[in-house]
Order: structure tokens, then sequence, then C-alpha cells
């Protein structure tokens, strides 16, 4: 990402004449001094709308976190968002001993939660923040109030998926309680009504003006994402629907990036430093902006990089950095890693090599099997989530630059978080389209599929089994936070559905355990009179 971040998010980490409590999940902000002046500068609070989901707070480094009870490197968005989707599930596990991670990857979480009560509370200081900048500033400029409805709805979409029936309030006052399908009705005829006042879908990279701005592209896919797990948020499927906006987003003007850079691969240009000004940028739809200059966070994508590499590692296959480059951020936690699930749908024999990351795609032939082997286990260990060498590494998530330069700084990353992009929509064409068509996927569903192989090196296939497509699903979003609802709608998680993964349920065979574990539990905190606790906890 380069310096136009500033135009953007950097303002939003000045002084805000607003209020900046911790999030009690009321969605009821008010300042801490009762004389505090609470005068809106309506375009700090608009950029603090949209750096709720890059950052923890008003500083950089995470202090002067939005919210308590942990600490700003734990509690940002896209840091929780993907330990509630990922370690839950059949690609990713971690042996770390914060709590909260062990009942993550056992699938053990409950109301006391300590990272599912970080979640829910920075959904809910986000919409707070949207409610206030809408109802004070929202005659202003009808695209910029139309974006802040968008990101509200966004967040709203995250609290239900995850918690299912939740606290809503459209102003600054004490909220009621939606179900999932009050919800989703409320959602779905928000984003319509948006819709028309949102910026034309244009394909941008970080030089053009409103690049890190949602548009109607953005409003598309959330709609398609709505609509495709809406069985499981309503028991009603809206299969056409889904197929619909997906098309939207598929003849819209955003690209599938193709072309690698050098020894580079089109897919791995994603996840890289320079992918808002590469071909790369093309393909988010919607992005979360990261600058290792003025947008530093240890739970943006620095979280995606340092918790998934060790200092044994090296991603680069282009030769230019130095040997111990790592990951180019100069960061090694050593925590994250691929569960024998995840490597083992890019070899299905169970004959994954002991090779490098530079080396695995090949030896896949996918280019998106960017995991490290070399001096390491398939399998995930005994007991305690086992050490970081029990299973393969993940080196999607890199700070290296195609051109070789170097990043703003030596350790936060200027990475983008790409929160939707192209190739989601042709996965859920390519569902939508099966489901709809009684589980078979039409010729144009399996080109949609073909397409996103292709683009990888991979195989293509003359017809794909829906079960062949959640793995699908998976090798194209593995490490994306996008795992959990997936699973979810092909019946794979909760449930006596004896589909396993290694640790599932806290055996390392893998078990079964409750469906009521698809919906986690409101934090116990959080619940009232209004809002009451999901079954099962």
């Amino acid at each position: 990402m380069n310096k136009n971040i500033k135009s953007l998010l950097s303002v939003a980490v000045m002084a805000l004449s607003l209020s900046t409590t911790s999030c009690t999940g009321d969605l009821d902000v008010t300042p801490i001094n009762p004389n505090m002046n609470t005068k809106v500068l309506s375009y700090a609070l608009f950029n603090k709308c949209y750096a709720n989901l890059a950052m923890a707070g008003n500083s950089t480094g995470d202090s002067e976190c939005d919210i308590d009870g942990l600490d700003g490197g734990t509690s940002g968005f896209i840091r929780q968002l993907w330990n509630s989707n990922e370690l839950t599930t059949d690609e990713a596990i971690c042996h770390w001993g914060d709590d909260g991670i062990r009942q993550y990857c056992y699938n053990t979480y409950d109301a006391s939660h300590p990272m599912l009560n970080g979640l829910y509370a920075r959904l809910t200081t986000g919409i707070s923040y949207c409610n206030q900048y809408i109802n004070e500033c929202g005659a202003e400029d009808a695209t910029k109030t139309a974006e802040i409805r968008f990101i509200r709805a966004l967040e709203y979409y995250f609290l239900m998926d995850a918690f299912g029936n939740i606290p809503f309030a459209t102003e600054l006052t004490n909220p009621t309680r939606k179900t999932r399908a009050e919800m989703y009705e409320w959602l779905e005829s928000e984003l319509l009504e948006i819709e028309p006042e949102m910026s034309e879908a244009k394909a941008k990279n970080s030089s053009d003006a409103g690049y890190y701005r949602a548009d109607k592209a953005a409003v598309w896919m959330l709609l398609s994402r709505l609509y495709l797990n809406a069985e499981v948020y309503t028991g009603t499927a809206q299969w056409s629907k889904a197929a619909e906006y997906a098309k939207k987003v598929i003849d819209s003007d955003y690209q599938l990036n193709t072309t690698g850079s050098g020894k580079w691969s089109a897919y791995q240009m994603l996840f890289m430093g320079d992918n808002g000004e590469t071909s790369a940028a093309k393909e988010g739809i919607f992005r979360i902006g990261q600058d290792g200059s003025t947008t530093t966070s240890w739970a943006g994508t620095l979280f995606l990089m340092a918790s998934t590499f060790d200092g044994n590692m090296n991603a680069d296959v282009s030769g230019t950095y130095a040997k111990d480059a790592t990951n180019g951020t100069g960061q090694t936690w050593g925590g994250n890693r691929a569960r024998t699930d995840l490597i083992n749908k890019f070899f299905p024999n169970n004959d994954a090599p002991n090779v490098s990351c530079t080396e695995m795609p090949e030896a896949a032939g996918d280019d998106r099997a960017i995991f490290d082997g070399k001096n390491r286990k398939l399998d995930n260990g005994d007991g305690c989530l086992g050490t970081f060498t029990d299973g393969f590494a993940v080196a999607k998530w890199i700070n290296f630059k195609t051109d070789g330069s170097a990043g703003h700084n030596d350790t936060y990353p200027d990475t983008d978080f790409f929160l939707f992009r192209k190739a989601e929509a042709y996965l859920t064409y390519a569902e939508a389209t099966a489901r709809a068509n009684g589980g078979t996927l039409t010729s144009e569903g399996v080109a949609a599929v073909n397409a996103l192989r292709a683009r990888a090196h991979a195989e293509q296939k003359a017809g794909y089994t829906l079960s062949e497509l959640c793995d699908e699903w998976s090798r194209e979003f593995y490490f994306e936070g996008l795992r959990r609802p997936t699973l979810i709608r092909f019946g794979r998680f909760g449930g006596n559905n004896n589909y396993n993964w290694s640790y599932k349920g806290g055996t390392k065979a893998g078990r079964n355990f409750s469906a009521d574990k698809n919906i986690f539990a409101i934090p116990a905190e959080q619940v009232t009179s209004t809002i009451t606790q999901n079954p099962g906890y």
C-alpha cells in the first residue's frame, strides 16, 4: 500500500472530538467526561468508521485502543475475525497459551471466551461510530452516508453471522434484540436501499481516488454472501439471488488477477506488500488498508505474517531479498500453522513433501499451495496442540514487493487485506447455480471454478461435485477468515456430520461437536434482559 492511505485513515488517529470509551456492547457510546466537547468533525468521524476495521484505536501501534479487556494487538478486527473463523476449522491450528486459543482449536468456546468478547466489542463499537456519523453528519453527502451505512451493514453482518440473535440500533440508544432472520431481512433491505447512492463499481489501485472506499461492487459482494448463506440464517435458500449478485461482480470492472510478476505467481501477488500497486489491486473489491508508516497495527496483516512464520522460513522466490528475510517484516512469532487436513486438500494421497514454501507450489501442481514443510511434520502433534513444527507452515501472507523494493517499515507491513476479492464471486456463482440445479454444477459454474484453477496452474476438470467445491473454497481462500461459515453452509461444522479434522472437538482424530456451536455464545457480560444467551451456552 502506498502513502495515499493518509487521505483516508491517518486522520482517524487524530484526537477526535467523540468518545473513545471501552465498548460495553450496547451500541451506546458516551463521553467519559460529561464536560467533554462532543462536537463532531464529520471528516474525522467518516475516516474513523473505516479505520475501525484497520486499527485498534486512535494511535499507531495499537495504543489508545477503542475497547478494554484485550491488548490492542489482539483486539483488532482482522485478527479477531481470523481467529474465530480459522482456528475453529479444518484449516488452522495454534499452540500458543493465550486464553481462548485452545478453546477455539478444540471447539470448546463458551460465554466466557475473551476473544469472542473482543470480536463482539470490536463490531458493536464500529456500529456505534457509524450510527453517530449517520445521525449527525448524514445529510452532508449522500455517497459518503451510503458508504457508512454499508460499513454498518458489514459489521452487522459479521455480528449476525457469528452470534445469531444480536443487539440492534440505528441511533445511539439502547438497542433492541433482533433474531437472525430479522437481521437478514434488515440487511437485505438496507443494502438494496443504499446501492443506488454508492459510487460506480470501478477497479482501482492505491493511487486512484477512493481506492479504500466501498462502491457498488462491495454492496453486490456482501449481498451475494448474504444470499449464499440465507438458508443457514433463515431456513429459506436464496440460490438464484446469490448467483445474480455474484454475476454482477463477475461482469463488473474488477478483474481476476491472472498475470504474475517475474517469479511471483498471480495468486501470490494478492498477498504481498505492493498488492495495492500491481495488477493484483484490481481483484480487491473492498480493501482494509495497511501501511507500515501510517496504519501500524499488530492485529492487521502483520498478525497474518508474523503468527505464521518462524525464523527458519524464507518466502522469497525471486532471490531479491536477503536469505534471512523470512516474510519481509522481521517479525516471526511461530504460532498459527496448517492443520493436516488443509495440506491434504492439495496432496490427497497424503504425500506432501518436506520442501520449502518456495518449492511447494510446484510439488502440488497448484500455485496456491504456499506451505513450508522443510524440517516439519505433516502431523499436528500430540497433546497441548504440539509445537510450531507439528504441521506445515503457511507462507501465504508476506510483505515482500514484486519489484524488490523495501517496505515503508521494518516491522509493519504495507500489505492490504482484501476482505472481498473477485474470486469469491466465481465460487459463489458456481455453488449457487449448482444448488439451484439439484447439486450439479452447470457448465457456467464449472467454467468459473476452472478460471480460478487456471490462474493457479492447477488441473482443470470437466465437472465438480459439491463436496469438491467445498474443498475448492478452502484451496482458494485458506487463511483469509472465510472457512467457518463455509463449513457450516456445507453441513460440515457442528452436528452429527462425521466430517472430522485434526483435533476437531478436542481429540486428535477429530469428533463431532454440538450443532449449537455453529453460533458463538453471546459474551456473558453482554447478556441482559434484552439480549438473551444463545441455546447450548
